[in-house]
């Protein structure tokens, strides 16, 4: 490969999630999930933000797939919303639900765009949650259900599954710290969560497999290198516990180790109930892993009243005192993570293929004379593909790359406060806008290369 030539078959795309951009959210029989329960609680999400319309793309999905074509897109990873399917979490499929997602595959198909399918990116039926969430075991056989509806329709013609996206943020955000649906605070509500949302993966995998010979099926995790922010011996064993707690808590069972030691000495009673096979159930093998990766874990060792699990996370102002860049998040940029994540999964777990499922970055986006001028995000993704390239030239088995996101959407807690698409979104007259860096990335999938922004 030349320097900075990608592999002729390596896939570029853009990602987005049902709640972020659909709106619709009571139209053609959905119900309530439970984003929109605790987006409508006060309080919760900034300036009161909700999703009932986000990016209507529920009614503007044929216009924002030709956006993808004009930008050369070859892949787009969405998400299906589950209370647009099994409006109460199970029962008889909502057929307009399944009618919307039939004639979005086909669109992008007709593009020549592949689908990467996300069956869970945290819109759980609020019905669901009234009988516990997550939390609840019967929410597993309620998710291979909904799998099986989703795929019986569309697995005829979708080749790429992810079970999960993220489950460390719909288990720990959710129901530990309480700052995602459905609020909850508590550890062991959490830990039980998490065990659930990984069972509910292994036991999707084989349904998902089931409608067509080559179906590739796998999960996304958010992952974070953990880097202690000083040589002292504490502070390496804070960045450890990180590395538990944010990576190997997942990586461990998916890949057959069960759950790490450490973090079962350190959570002790508030460990989950574990039935027998389950652990067997969670290692089904997978075709890829997916990796959202925005910025590395550099920490520093505190006290159990700071924080239990005994580290934190250095502050932005001490990283950009340390000459990193800092994006709107708060997030320091720093792409050499990547690089040292993805040799690391390699290392260590050593799965079939990866895909960066998520990669980008939100900055204070503005239109001027009806363009927006973002050279940062360019950058951001210019430098997160060379540590990219350099995965790929030390053998890591990298397949693709999504940024996140095609286009500006509702940001979770941060409500529209936050923007991280290529395309820019007037909210109020839902008028696209391609942002520079979305020119530029066109260039990039064009040439199969990186090119200067």
């Amino acid at each position: 490969m030349a320097l900075t030539t990608f592999p002729d078959d390596f896939v570029w795309g853009t990602a987005t999630a049902a709640y972020q951009i659909e709106g619709a959210v009571d139209e053609d029989g959905r119900a309530p999930s439970i984003w929109d329960t605790f987006s409508h609680t006060p309080g919760k999400t900034f300036n009161g933000d909700t999703g009932d319309v986000a990016c209507d793309h529920y009614h503007r999905w044929e216009a924002d797939i030709k956006l993808m074509q004009d930008l050369g897109l070859q892949a787009y990873r969405l998400s299906i919303a589950w209370p647009r399917i099994l409006p109460q979490g199970t029962g008889q499929p909502n057929v307009q639900g399944l009618d919307f997602y039939d004639r979005l595959v086909d669109g992008l198909l007709a593009a020549n765009i592949t689908p990467f399918i996300t069956l869970y990116h945290w819109d759980l039926p609020q019905a669901l949650q009234d009988r516990g969430g997550w939390a609840n075991r019967e929410t597993v056989d309620a998710f291979v259900e909904y799998a099986d509806a989703v795929v019986g329709r569309l697995g005829d013609r979708v080749t790429h599954w992810i079970t999960h996206n993220e489950p460390w943020c719909a288990g720990f955000l959710g129901h530990y710290m309480g700052v995602h649906a459905p609020g909850i605070t508590d550890l062991k509500t959490a830990l039980q969560a998490t065990h659930h949302l990984l069972l509910s993966h292994g036991r999707a995998v084989p349904v998902l497999r089931s409608a067509r010979a080559g179906a590739q099926v796998g999960i996304t995790l958010n992952l974070s290198p953990s880097y202690p922010v000083s040589d002292s011996p504490a502070d390496a064993e804070a960045a450890k516990r990180a590395d538990g707690f944010f990576n190997r808590w997942f990586l461990d069972p998916l890949y057959g180790r069960g759950y790490p030691e450490d973090m079962q000495e350190l959570f002790g009673e508030a460990l989950p109930q574990i039935e027998a096979h389950d652990l067997d159930i969670i290692a089904t093998p997978t075709d890829f892993l997916g990796v959202n990766f925005y910025f590395p874990a550099v920490v520093r060792a505190v006290g159990p009243e700071v924080n239990p699990l005994g580290g934190e996370q250095r502050s932005a102002d001490e990283a950009a005192a340390e000459g990193r860049e800092i994006t709107a998040m708060g997030w320091e940029v720093n792409p050499d993570g990547l690089r040292d994540l993805l040799v690391r999964l390699q290392h260590d777990y050593q799965p079939k293929a990866i895909y960066i499922t998520e990669n980008g970055a939100a900055f204070e986006d503005q239109v001027v004379d009806g363009a927006v001028h973002d050279p940062r995000r360019s950058a951001y993704i210019q430098s997160h593909l060379e540590a990219s390239h350099q995965a790929l030239t030390s053998g890591v088995p990298l397949r693709g790359y999504f940024a996140w996101s095609l286009m500006d959407n509702f940001e979770w807690a941060y409500g529209y406060a936050k923007r991280f698409g290529l395309i820019y979104v007037d909210y109020g007259t839902q008028e696209r806008i391609l942002k520079d860096s979305a020119l530029w990335y066109k260039r990039v999938i064009a040439e199969n290369a990186l090119v200067e922004p």
